[in-house]
């Protein structure tokens, strides 16, 4: 093979490696130009499916909505006492509610996890209430930032640290069985941690995507 031979061939390799390069460079600038509405989506899609579950069981889409219990089953304890309910007499049912309402009495923790409900219930989000309350809260916190991201710093660590020791507490003094949490705890803790990790987290990658973006730019 001569020289001349491997010209054309090098010449489509060098195209396609620069194809490859630019496409690789626009990518990462619109990541970096909508990281915060791609941020959004995938909040809301999380917490949208877990609020879909109970809806779908509603409709009587058991196969569908079993699907979306089982997927957030691996991140989520699930417990119906630890859950909002829809389409019930109690958005927070307890024990009592929950067995006179047809939950069997006497059931493991493993089992409880997997009563999603009846229509006399209702039916459980696919997400505890705390878990609720941290992705809705982070969803809402995301779309205010909307408006505020140019403006807003960092919030202190000594602050969020403050923030978020209500939500360990209750987690932990409920674990280890010192007292038992209510929904309202959960949720204002969860949502505290929520909106306290944003205010964190957001400055600053909105910084660093503003230099990517701005590097980006500079390259083109």
């Amino acid at each position: 093979m001569t020289l001349q031979d491997e010209s054309p061939k090098q010449a489509v390799a060098v195209a396609r490696e620069s194809r490859v390069v630019a496409t690789v460079e626009w990518l990462v600038a619109a990541i970096a130009r909508h990281w915060l509405a791609l941020f959004n989506m995938a909040w809301g899609l999380y917490l949208g499916l877990a609020l879909l579950a109970p809806v779908l069981m509603h409709l009587g889409l058991v196969g569908p909505a079993q699907i979306l219990y089982s997927l957030y089953s691996f991140v989520c304890h699930q417990l119906p006492d630890h859950s909002y309910f829809l389409f019930g007499a109690h958005p927070t049912p307890l024990q009592p509610e929950l067995q006179a309402g047809g939950m069997a009495p006497g059931l493991s923790l493993w089992e409880q996890r997997r009563f999603v409900g009846n229509p006399a219930l209702g039916y459980k989000v696919a997400i505890c209430e705390r878990d609720v309350a941290i992705y809705g809260s982070i969803w809402l916190a995301g779309l205010l930032f909307v408006l505020l991201r140019r403006r807003l710093a960092p919030l202190p660590w000594r602050v969020y640290l403050l923030l978020i020791i209500p939500m360990a507490i209750d987690g932990l003094t409920q674990l280890v069985g010192l007292r038992e949490s209510n929904w309202w705890l959960r949720t204002v803790t969860g949502a505290l941690f929520g909106v306290a990790t944003v205010w964190l987290a957001y400055p600053y990658v909105e910084e660093a995507m503003a230099g990517v973006e701005e590097r980006s730019v500079d390259a083109g």
